[in-house]
């Protein structure tokens, strides 16, 4: 059923008048100080429209609203009301909207995409109800497409095979799931290899270039060319391009720590308990 059709049937709407649940659901409603009830303004900016569109929808179908809440205060009534709820001011009339008027509006009204959402959502037509949802997924996909945008903007100087993995990562973040990587794919950085042998920071910075170096002449003697590079972001907040080491050269990183570091950075009790 299509959600136009609870604008079009009285009928329609009085079964779901009581849902008035899903307005929360759909977008965080503000109401006034009793905790209860919403001004015009209030229902004019929970739905993203002007204040005289939510008057033109009340001219049209006031018994309606009424029947769900709908109530102006006049005289003594609106006085002990502003006692608590308004600050003082010389009005004449008040108009109150209680929550199921406020879904009454949302069934009626035509020109926001919130009552459409709303609408949607007593229908269960959409997998994302929500306006927040949409609009993080929304801001989601963007995203993605801006970084997408800027990985093919290093295709040549950029490894090749990271390059795709991280389009492929973005791709899925765009599409909210899940990232499939091959574990074996993960990026593997020297700082994060050196910190899990027990480096303190100030030894791995003065390690990690020549950690690096030494890995990518390796790699070249064994593969007959360098690991390709990536963007990195380093502390201080800029990018520049690292050696793109996946977890798949674990092996060559680990062979590299038995050579030339090993022997030096072992803690004592490991030494102690290899001679014991």
């Amino acid at each position: 059923m299509n959600e136009l059709a609870l604008t079009e049937s009285p009928s329609l709407r009085a079964q779901h008048a009581d849902r008035v649940d899903v307005l929360d659901k759909v977008k965080a409603l503000s109401l006034l100080p009793d905790g209860v009830h919403m001004s015009t303004e209030l229902v004019a900016s929970y739905y993203e429209v002007d204040v005289d569109t939510i008057e033109s929808v009340v001219r049209r179908n006031r018994a309606e609203l009424e029947s769900n809440g709908y109530e102006v205060l006049r005289g003594e009534k609106l006085r002990e009301f502003e006692t608590v709820n308004l600050t003082g001011s010389k009005r004449r009339a008040f108009a109150l909207f209680a929550r199921r008027t406020v879904l009454n509006v949302g069934q009626l009204l035509t020109e926001s995409q919130v009552a459409a959402d709303v609408r949607a959502y007593l229908l269960n037509l959409e997998e994302v109800a929500t306006h927040e949802q949409r609009s993080e997924a929304i801001d989601r996909v963007k995203l993605a497409k801006e970084r997408i945008e800027l990985l093919k903007a290093g295709d040549g100087y950029l490894d090749g095979d990271w390059l795709r993995l991280n389009i492929r990562i973005q791709t899925a973040i765009g599409l909210g799931k899940e990232p499939e990587v091959d574990p074996l794919d993960v990026p593997l950085y020297v700082p994060d290899f050196l910190k899990s042998k027990g480096l303190s920071k100030k030894d791995i910075e003065s390690v990690q270039s020549t950690f690096g170096r030494r890995a990518a002449a390796l790699h070249e003697a064994e593969h007959g060319f360098k690991p390709g590079k990536r963007q990195s972001e380093i502390p201080n907040g800029s990018i520049r391009q690292t050696l793109a080491w996946t977890q798949k050269d674990l092996p060559l990183f680990e062979e590299v720590w038995d050579r030339w570091y090993a022997a030096k950075y072992t803690p004592q009790a490991e030494l102690f308990g290899a001679n014991a």
